[in-house]
């Protein structure tokens, strides 16, 4: 036999010369065993599967789906029945193999009682991919307590437009920033023995008009520097164990039937060995949505010739028809050898071919003491100060105005794949399992001696404006008003933002910005915080007449988001959260990045200005910090590594951590380039007066990109460096030539290693 797999052990190989036709296809499918009723991935409603679960798993079974994550069940006697269930594959099937649990842990394991965690796109805002990995080990812990062996996260999707709607799900804008917070997220999760599954491959954030599911117009530049690096470093850094295909079409071609980004690139250039498993329904999309099968059957080839292994969430087209799609002589039968291999090595190396599970679980905590110290840290770093004229921190204010729609909501903290918003939106009723302090709950704790007055104004996303006299009067008698706007998350037309949530305007769903502007009128200083999940158009109320006098932005930081938003209007906690993300302009400016060349921003021959409102990297602190003294070799030559550093000082009167951003910009290429380019970052913590050097090993590969040849290449020539408080805050700058020409290959670093030393000449005696 052919070795298909050399990775694959002597052991694999004998079981698949062992199998059946019907053997090997049972372990390519998945079985959603609570599947019904409960929309919760696209089209869910109308690709109910018909299969019986006992006619499914008869010669085995691949992947059981979200036994956990579909309805809110009791975690230990799911577990039971998941135990009860492995051993009777064990036992009832000839071959005896056990099936693969999977579930969602994008924000925390999708599952009752189970902690929820600040979504990724604060992730992103935090800077801190330590802090992220930390979570991520917690979370793969709670998911292998419960016999779950794969996760479906990291989103590595690049935001190229804010409109999309599963923008909440994103780590910023930024390949450098996604790849290696990405990174750290999968590091985490694999800690525990839990298979990171990165998504979604490739393109799928490109889509045309920021519409779920759109066509994809990226050209392959685009995608070999902006869309692809993240994936990269989360295969060859972070060693991800497994990959799920977009749902997009790039350039009319399906991601889920191309070989060219399938094989030729995940497999050869990123050099990814593990199964590929699709996104849900996603081999049926062939067919139904794409066009480019005939029947079930031929989607199914398509896939398995393009590089699918697994087809979940179940068996639509690797069961039934691809069977007799091969039975009728139309598809060569070896062509499942190969994914079929990848899958059993998988189970091998995560231990289910030895597997007797004999003793599940009695008793766990999903949301431990652990858990929520870990969420309530991200949420603190993630939250952003964009804007403040010396209101905050307000420490002793003694009447408060508490307005909002998201001010007394616990599901305003939570993004779309949170187990509140994605699975108990379907079942009103049922208790969260978790405590979910509101913000408003958090007000009170933090100012117990304050008479803090609570007006609604109006709703989210409805038209009704009658409460906002109220919210007036509120303020008007406040020595602070703090309104709490944003989003509700949801999924396909239930909430604002979230899968299928996508938008053509980026105002303030409903009647939310005439409450804001009405309740700034009063006079009262006014402290803006936006709950959301993706950035708005809020220029009117940071940059306009009647503008507010603080705004906070947090990215639905999760379960212990409310007191960190506290904490900071008080002051008791510093913010230090960056933009993973710009503030956009306007949705007519969209799509924007501030990895645009010099055409792609504000130029004298057009009459449109898409200049954001605050720039990728902004964020305030309650101190401050000087950058200075950017130091680099002067010369290096391509391929080799420099040494750059740069002096930050704390010259504010309280403690405080500051994010150090290293930018580049190439002036002169065979190719346009950035004006401003992300080459490295460092969180650092810094007490007042306190100083440090932070040096950067910069690989010459990060001034790389795709040449004409479609190699990607470092070019001779002088390149800007700079740090700042954002992309745009040139507030030290210093320049490196770069002789000789060098060849990027997988053995150049990708992630810059940064250490710090203390100035002694800075630093306070």
């Amino acid at each position: 036999m052919t070795d298909l797999h050399p990775q694959a052990s002597a052991r694999v190989h004998d079981l698949l010369a062992q199998m059946t036709l019907e053997e090997k296809a049972a372990q390519l499918v998945g079985y959603w065993v609570d599947q019904g009723g409960e929309v919760v991935a696209p089209l869910a409603d109308e690709m109910v599967t018909t299969t019986k679960y006992a006619d499914a798993t008869a010669h085995g079974l691949g992947h059981l789906t979200r036994v956990y994550g579909t309805r809110p069940v009791d975690p230990i006697e799911r577990a039971e029945w998941l135990w009860a269930e492995q051993r009777r594959l064990r036992a009832e099937t000839r071959l005896g193999i056990p099936a693969i649990v999977h579930e969602e842990c994008l924000t925390g394991l999708a599952a009752w009682k189970a902690a929820t965690y600040p979504t990724p796109l604060a992730w992103g805002a935090s800077f801190d991919p330590e802090l992220v990995a930390e979570m991520g080990a917690a979370i793969g812990d709670s998911m292998r307590e419960l016999g779950i062996h794969q996760g479906l996260a990291p989103v590595l999707d690049v935001i190229r437009d804010p409109r999309w709607g599963r923008v909440d799900e994103c780590i910023g804008e930024d390949p450098y920033l996604v790849g290696t917070v990405g990174t750290a997220y999968v590091r985490g999760v694999q800690s525990a023995g839990v298979d990171a599954t990165l998504k979604h491959f490739v393109g799928y954030s490109g889509s045309q008009a920021a519409r779920n599911h759109a066509p994809v117009h990226a050209g392959p530049r685009e995608v070999a520097d902006v869309l692809l690096p993240p994936f990269e470093m989360a295969v060859r850094d972070g060693g991800a164990a497994s990959v799920m295909n977009s749902y997009a079409e790039i350039d009319g071609e399906p991601v889920g039937a191309s070989s060219h980004y399938l094989d030729e690139v995940l497999r050869g250039r990123l050099g990814f060995t593990g199964p590929v498993v699709s996104d849900y329904f996603s081999v049926a999309f062939l067919q139904t949505t794409h066009g480019v099968a005939g029947d079930l059957g031929e989607a199914a080839e398509l896939a398995l010739r393009a590089g699918i292994d697994v087809e979940l969430p179940t068996g639509d087209a690797f069961a039934a028809p691809m069977l007799e799609r091969i039975r009728s002589g139309r598809m060569d039968a070896a062509l499942l050898d190969a994914a079929v291999l990848r899958v059993l090595a998988q189970k091998e190396r995560l231990g289910l071919l030895d597997e007797t599970f004999e003793a599940p679980p009695t008793e766990v905590d999903l949301d431990s003491p652990r858990h929520r110290d870990l969420a309530r840290r991200l949420a603190a770093e993630s939250v952003v100060l964009v804007s403040n004229d010396g209101t905050l921190p307000a420490a002793s204010a003694r009447r408060i105005a508490l307005i909002g729609p998201n001010a007394d909501s616990s599901e305003a903290l939570m993004g779309c794949y949170s187990f509140v918003n994605h699975v108990l939106a379907h079942h009103p009723g049922t208790s969260h399992g978790i405590e979910l302090p509101t913000v408003r709950e958090a007000f009170g704790a933090e100012y117990p001696d304050a008479e803090i007055t609570y007006a609604r104004g109006c709703g989210v996303e409805d038209d009704d404006e009658s409460g906002i006299g109220d919210a007036v009067d509120a303020a008007a008698a406040a020595e602070i008003a703090v309104v709490v706007v944003g989003d509700r998350a949801g999924l396909f037309g239930r909430g604002t933002v979230g899968e299928g949530n996508d938008v053509d305007d980026l105002e303030l769903p409903g009647r939310q910005r005439q409450l804001v502007e009405r309740v700034v009128a009063t006079g009262t200083p006014v402290v803006l915080v936006v709950l959301s999940g993706r950035p708005y158009a809020i220029g009117w109320a940071l940059d306009g007449e009647r503008r507010v006098a603080a705004a906070l932005q947090s990215f639905f930081p999760g379960e212990e988001g409310a007191d960190p938003i506290a904490g900071i209007v008080s002051g008791r906690l510093s913010p230090s959260g960056r933009l993973p993300v710009t503030l956009p302009r306007s949705a007519g400016a969209q799509p924007y990045s501030y990895l645009h060349p010099r055409l792609g921003g504000p130029i004298d021959v057009t009459s449109a200005d898409p200049t954001p409102v605050r720039p990728f990297g902004h964020g305030l602190t309650y101190t401050t910090f000087v950058h200075e003294d950017l130091q680099g070799p002067g010369s290096v030559t391509a391929g080799e590594t420099l040494e750059v550093s740069v002096v930050v000082r704390n010259t504010g009167e309280r403690a405080g951590a500051d994010v150090v951003q290293l930018y580049a910009h190439d002036p002169v290429a065979s190719l346009t380039r950035p004006v401003a380019q992300l080459m490295a970052y460092h969180r650092i913590e810094l007490a007042p007066g306190e100083s440090a050097r932070v040096v950067f090993a910069l690989p010459t590969a990060r001034f790389a990109f795709t040449g004409r040849d479609g190699r990607k290449v470092v070019e001779p020539g002088r390149i800007g460096l700079w740090v700042g408080s954002s992309c745009d805050d040139r507030e030290t700058v210093a320049a490196v030539e770069v002789a000789g020409e060098h060849v990027v290959t997988a053995d150049d670093a990708r992630i810059v290693p940064v250490r710090v030393v203390a100035d002694a000449e800075l630093v306070s005696p």
